[in-house]
Formats: structure tokens, sequence, C-alpha cells
């Protein structure tokens, strides 16, 4: 089983992704435990303080250090963490082989940024890891931290029913998945295939796999070059 610590100023916003479909399910099978920590509750004073104006005269509010430190010392007095990731746009991007090496972890923990950002000595002293989920900023790193998440906890066996299908998704092997098609097999003249109606397990094999090359280079010239450096 895989745990996953979540520290957050806005908890809320992880409750929904966190708790329907595989994820849902992962959790219910005891393959997963996700934990969702209120960094409000290691605020200061009577206010739960848990940001401040930062250093220098910018704009915006900096997550302060006191908070999520004395969150995560108490959290490590517990049980020991493989890696404690910071969701930042300045991380190493998100790619299928970052999330199939993470979903063989045992623990995780994940600490979502806010407002202007979190006190960089955090990022310096605290964090092992930081992952970004693209070229963009969002107003918070509960999203990203719901991505990646999700993107783990699909690859443990058991989370989805037929596990060659997460086998199969893009990405895996660096090339883009083939078309899917489903019933019927003719609408309004559109029709799949013949190879996949075919019974023919070769054929159809050598079909996916040109597929997926056609539109690995047509779509995602850069993941197949990266192939080809494989």
């Amino acid at each position: 089983m895989i745990r996953i610590d979540i520290l957050s100023v806005l908890p809320e916003l992880l409750e929904s992704p966190l708790n329907h479909s595989i994820v849902k399910r992962a959790k219910e099978k005891g393959l997963a435990k996700i934990v969702i920590h209120n960094l409000r509750d290691y605020g200061k004073g009577n206010y739960k303080q848990t940001d401040d104006y930062p250093f220098g005269g910018e704009a915006g509010m900096v997550i302060m250090i006191e908070p999520v430190f004395n969150l995560i010392e108490n959290l490590k007095s517990e049980r020991t963490y493989d890696e404690i990731i910071y969701m930042s746009p300045d991380g190493e991007l998100l790619d299928q082989k970052r999330a199939n090496a993470l979903s063989m972890k045992g623990n995780i923990m994940i600490l979502c940024g806010h407002y202007k950002g979190v006190d960089h000595r955090i990022r310096e002293h605290l964090i092992t890891r930081e992952i970004s989920i693209g070229d963009y900023v969002l107003s918070g790193g509960e999203i990203p931290a719901a991505v990646l998440c999700d993107s783990i906890v699909r690859l443990i066996p058991g989370a989805i029913s037929d596990e060659t299908s997460a086998l199969s998704d893009s990405f895996q092997d660096n090339l883009l998945a083939p078309p899917v098609y489903t019933r019927p097999a003719d609408f309004k003249g559109w029709k799949v295939p013949e190879v996949l109606l075919s019974g023919n397990p070769k054929l159809i094999h050598e079909w996916k796999e040109s597929q997926s090359i056609e539109r690995t280079k047509r779509l995602r010239p850069d993941l197949f070059e990266k192939k080809g450096e494989d």
C-alpha cells in the first residue's frame, strides 16, 4: 500500500478529485491511503495564521515556514517518507516515467503552495523533490497535487480492474496510444477499422503499433525523438 499525505491551506479543494473513480476504489481496496492535512491547524495565534507579507516589499502573501515545519516534523515522527514533494511550476515536469517511479514508493508527502508561494527555506531544507505539471501558473498546488496522486495511484496493481489497461496508456513507452472504438461498428457511415473486427490478434497488434507510431510522429514529434534515444 502507498500512503500519500497532502499539506494544504485549502484542503477542501482536494476532496472531490480524490474521492471518486479509480482513486476512490484504490482507497476502498486498501491499496492507497491519502490523508489531507490542513496547514491552518498548525497556524500561529488565534487566527491560525499561515501566511505573511514577503520581505523586500513584493506584492502577495507567502506561506510561513513555522506551520509547514511543525506539520512535516510531526508526520516524520510517525513514519519515514521516501519523498517530500513541493508542487511548483519550477519543478521537474511530471511525465509517465516519473509517475511510474513514484508509484513504487511507500510513503510520500506533498506540499501544496498557495498565494505567492512558500518561504524559500522550506524548499531549501525540507523538500526532497519539486514537481510541475506544466509551464503555467495556477492559484495553488492543490490541483497539481490531485493530478500527481491520480497519476500515481492508478498504476498500483489492483487499482484498475484490467491491469493491462494502464500498461497500454499513452506515454508508457514514449508513444501515444492508438485510437479506440466501441459499438456500434457503423454509425452514420462512420465505420470502425475492419482490422479491429477481424478477430486476428496479430493483425490487430500490428495495426495498433503502427497507429501509435504514426500518431506520435504527427502529434508529438518530440516524444518520437525521445523514443529513438531509448
